[in-house]
Formats: structure tokens, C-alpha cells, sequence
């Protein structure tokens, strides 16, 4: 199958990469730690309820926690071992703030439930295949972690076109490349079997074009397993062509529309390593227990990618990866332009972490002072969502959130590329996180001021109701006691009714004044 035509989007950078650092060395998994850490706080907020109790023995594979619905993929434990407790640790979370988590002591024995594979997938209905990635707990693995089985469950879309990202764009980040440069296959056999879930007519691989090995192993395995509805596309070394939407336009030349989703325009877009994820789920039957993790930075001695448990701590990779060096000063969970600091190398690696960045001294730009702006529409330059960063900046810092929702906010991707060309060194990306917290958090009051305002409406309709039903209960008694009296109650009832008239006249005539 031949690629398409290639398109372009808005802005955007050409950074220096610093991939050859991390890509020297191969591939390896990471030791068996003796502790693992699992977080239990959901993307959304939301907790999953633990499926282990402290005490439990838990095997390799088995589930632990989640897992009830379609948005709650199941955690499940990455070795075998017993749950020591489940408290209140810190959180690998750009807040800092700490949640609970699911704490298992490893066995060393790494001893595995039994999940029997799909080889024959064909033959089974979509229905089952992604119940068998929902049970997996397969989550987008490009660092968003959004549920795979409901982005592949585009209800009432028809999808054309399934887009398979290995444009690992970020400085620093190979994960994805070195999982091209190692398991191509796997990749390609995933891609295949979501284009069978979706019926997708084809499948495009974008691989950055500054990625040649990663682009030659997978044409090769391309040459050799015969996928003919399959395309591998080099695409431009432009940041962030990795993201979504940006993917999606240089590949199809397709706008998704202002928070619509790529399934409104045919696309459905998934992580290389979540494509391969998804194949070892269904056709190995391999629950998600672990992840590539790239360990780099000048701050570290031995840059380069680890297959590592889900639940390991960041310090057992560093100390993999040889310790730090003298010159190591930040620690950083993602790249250098959309993750974030970390307090500590004690927080554990979840499902999204794709990599560990131990930067040196200089290595990346300081915390410089910010400085007011001058208006010189650089940011708006590059900013590959067409957004209007300083007036987002400029409402978000003056809390207008209704002026900056309809400079659509929600829209920016957060991918930093406004930081880096400011001149006047405005953290422009926090101010746009903090505003679209405070905008989550007014929805949220809304919506529960909304639920009030409802059950309060139901329940004095609710009290009407009711009142109406005694009314009528009590007139159909009068009616029935009226009905079944026997003729002289009746006639006793109408002459007291005549005689409460007649007095009634004869107040009315005495209260009437004379004339003169």
C-alpha cells in the first residue's frame, strides 16, 4: 500500500532532538523490584476500587484494582507477591498532592495467572476483542491514558482510516523508537488487529523522518508479513506533529473540528506501544503489567530504555541506569516541554510514564524571571492549535474564564511551544493548566448546583403531587359516602344543608343597613 500525500499544519518547532543519548544502548528489561507502588487515582478523579485486600497473595496478571466500567480499565498486579497495605502515598501527579495507593512486597518468584490468547481473532466478534483489551487494562501508552477499549468503540462513526503514532516529536523521548527498532512486528500485528475491531479500510504508521532506524525495521516487517492495508509513512521532524490532531491533518489533510474527537472526521489515532499493547492483550492474552521507559539527561550515566513493571519506583531506574552523575539537578517525569518536576525518585512509574529525565546543570532552560509582555505575537506564531496564547495568557491570569473559554482554551495541547519562543520567559503553558482547573472546577459546581436545583424541583413536585392525590382521595370519600348513605342520612344531610343556608341569609339580611 502506498502513503498519502503529505499536508502541513500551523507552527510549530524544530528542536534538537537529543535522542542518541538514550538510543546507544539496547533495549533491556528492568530488574524485578522488591516494591511496587499502585496508584489508585483515576485520570478523571475518580478512585478505583481496590480488587485485593492487604495480605492477599496476588500473581503476575492478576487484577487488583478497577476495572467495573468502561472508562475504569482494571490495574493489575505486574508480579507476584503479597499486598502489603493500601495508603496514602505521594503521587506521580503534576499537583504534588498524595492519594491512595495499592502497595504489593514482590515474591521474586514472578509466578503469572494463565490468560489463554486469540490467535485466531478473526473468527471472534469485535465485541469480544475489545472486551479482552478493556480486561487487559490497555490505556493510551503516549501519555494520555484514555481507556483504548472506548476510543475503539466509536459509537455511530464510520472509520476509514486507523493511524498508528510513532512520531515520538519531544526532545529526549525513544520509547517509541526503540520499541520500532525491537518489536516492529508486534506493532504491525496490533495495527492490524484494530483495523479488523474497527474495519478500517487502512492503516497508516507515521515514523519521524529523523528515526532511520525505527523507519527501516519497520518496512521490513512490513516487506515480510505481507500487510497490504498497511502503510509506513515518514513524516516530518516538526514539534509536535506527534500530537493528535496535528497527526491527523499532516497525514489526511482532515481538520477535526474545535473539541470534537478524531472519530468525527473517520481517524482513529493510537499510540505505537498501545497498538502493540493491545496485540499482546488479545493474541498472547498478556494483561498490561509493564511498559518501555526511556531513562535519559545529562543528570543520569547510563541514558537509555528500560522495559520496566508497572509500580517500580523512578530511583530502581536510575540506579539501573548507573546512578546520577555530579551534574544531575532536575527530575522530570515526560520531555522537557510538556512534563513535569518531581519532588522525589520514590514515586512510582504508572501506565502513562514514557520517560524519566534526570536533566544537568544547564541543560534545559531555568526558571527565569518572568517579564511583562511585548505583545510580539511570537507565541501565536507557533502555536500549532491557531490559538491566541497572549489573550488566553491575559484572561487566564485575570481569572475571566468565560473570556478565556471562548478563546478556546480547551483546545490548547499543552504542548509549550508558546514557552519557548516568549521573550519575556511567561510560563504561559501554567497559566493555561491553572485555567482549565479553575474552568473544570466551575463545571463541576454547576453541575452539582444544577443536581440541587433538580432534586429540589422533583421533590416540590413530588409534595404537589402527593397533596393533589390525598385532595382527590378524600373527595372520591365524600363522593362514596354520599353514594352508599341510605335515604334518610341523605335526607338528614340535605336538611342540614338547608338550615346552614337559611341561617346564612339570615346573617346576611340582619348585617344589611336600613334605609333613611
Amino acid at each position: 500500500m502506498s502513503f498519502p500525500k503529505l499536508w502541513s499544519f500551523h507552527g510549530g518547532l524544530r528542536l534538537d532532538g537529543h535522542k542518541q543519548e538514550s538510543t546507544r544502548l539496547p533495549l533491556r528489561a528492568a530488574r524485578l523490584p522488591e516494591r511496587l507502588v499502585f496508584p489508585l487515582l483515576r485520570r478523571d478523579g475518580r478512585l478505583a476500587a481496590p480488587g485485593a485486600k492487604p495480605g492477599d497473595r496476588v500473581l503476575k496478571g492478576q487484577l487488583i484494582a478497577g476495572g467495573d466500567e468502561r472508562l475504569d480499565p482494571p490495574i493489575h498486579a505486574s508480579t507476584s507477591g503479597r499486598v502489603r497495605s493500601i495508603e496514602e502515598l505521594p503521587l506521580p501527579h503534576p499537583s504534588g498532592l498524595a492519594g491512595p495507593c495499592l502497595v504489593i512486597e514482590a515474591d521474586g518468584e514472578d509466578a503469572a495467572v494463565e490468560i489463554e490468547g486469540l490467535a485466531n481473532y478473526r473468527e471472534h466478534p469485535p465485541e469480544e476483542l475489545l472486551r479482552r483489551v478493556h480486561q487487559a487494562g490497555i490505556v493510551g501508552l503516549g501519555g494520555a491514558a484514555f481507556p483504548t477499549a472506548v476510543k475503539l468503540a466509536p459509537a455511530g462513526r464510520r472509520i476509514d482510516t486507523l493511524i498508528v503514532n510513532g512520531a515520538e516529536c519531544e526532545p529526549y523521548i525513544t520509547c517509541d523508537d526503540s520499541l520500532l527498532r525491537h518489536r516492529a512486528d508486534e506493532v504491525l500485528q496490533g495495527a492490524e488487529l484494530l483495523r479488523h475491531i474497527l474495519h478500517a479500510e487502512r492503516c497508516l504508521l507515521a515514523i519521524e523522518s529523523d528515526m532511520p532506524e525505527a523507519l527501516t525495521t519497520a518496512e521490513r516487517a512490513l516487506r515480510e508479513g505481507g500487510f497490504d492495508r498497511i502503510a509506513v509513512v515518514p513524516v516530518p521532524a516538526i514539534y509536535p506533529t506527534g500530537g493528535e490532531k496535528q497527526l491527523i491533518r499532516v497525514l489526511t489533510g482532515r481538520e477535526v473540528p474545535a473539541r470534537g474527537l478524531p472519530a468525527d472526521v473517520g481517524v482513529v489515532c493510537h499510540n505505537v506501544g498501545t497498538v502493540a499493547a493491545a496485540y499482546r492483550a488479545v493474541v498472547l492474552g498478556e494483561t498490561l503489567t509493564s511498559r518501555i521507559v526511556t531513562v535519559t539527561g545529562r543528570g543520569v550515566r547510563q541514558p537509555q530504555n528500560l522495559e520496566v513493571r508497572l509500580g517500580t519506583a523512578i530511583a530502581d531506574l536510575v540506579a539501573q541506569c548507573g546512578g546520577y552523575t555530579d551534574e544531575a539537578e532536575r527530575l522530570i517525569l515526560g520531555g522537557p516541554l510538556m512534563g513535569f518536576a518531581l519532588p522525589s525518585d520514590e514515586l512510582p512509574i504508572v501506565k502513562s510514564a514514557h520517560c524519566v529525565l534526570v536533566a544537568g546543570r544547564g541543560e534545559l532552560a531555568g526558571s527565569r524571571p518572568a517579564q511583562p509582555c511585548i505583545r510580539c505575537g511570537a507565541c501565536a506564531e507557533v502555536c500549532p492549535a491557531q490559538l491566541l496564547p497572549q489573550q488566553l495568557y491575559w484572561y487566564s491570569r485575570s481569572d475571566q474564564l468565560e473570556r478565556v473559554l471562548d478563546h478556546r482554551l480547551f483546545d490548547c495541547i499543552e504542548c509549550g511551544c508558546c514557552d519557548v519562543v516568549c521573550p519575556s520567559h511567561i510560563p504561559l503553558v501554567q497559566y493555561f493548566r491553572a485555567a482549565k482547573g479553575k474552568a473544570i472546577a466551575k463545571q463541576r459546581e454547576r453541575e452539582q448546583a444544577d443536581r440541587a436545583r433538580r432534586r429540589f424541583e422533583a421533590r416540590q413536585a413530588r409534595k404537589a403531587e402527593e397533596a393533589r392525590e390525598r385532595a382527590e382521595a378524600a373527595r372520591r370519600k365524600k363522593e362514596n359516602l354520599e353514594k352508599s348513605a341510605v335515604p334518610e342520612i341523605r335526607q338528614a344531610i340535605e336538611r342540614a344543608r338547608r338550615k346552614r343556608a337559611e341561617k346564612t341569609d339570615q346573617h346576611a339580611t340582619s348585617d344589611t343597613p336600613g334605609r333613611s
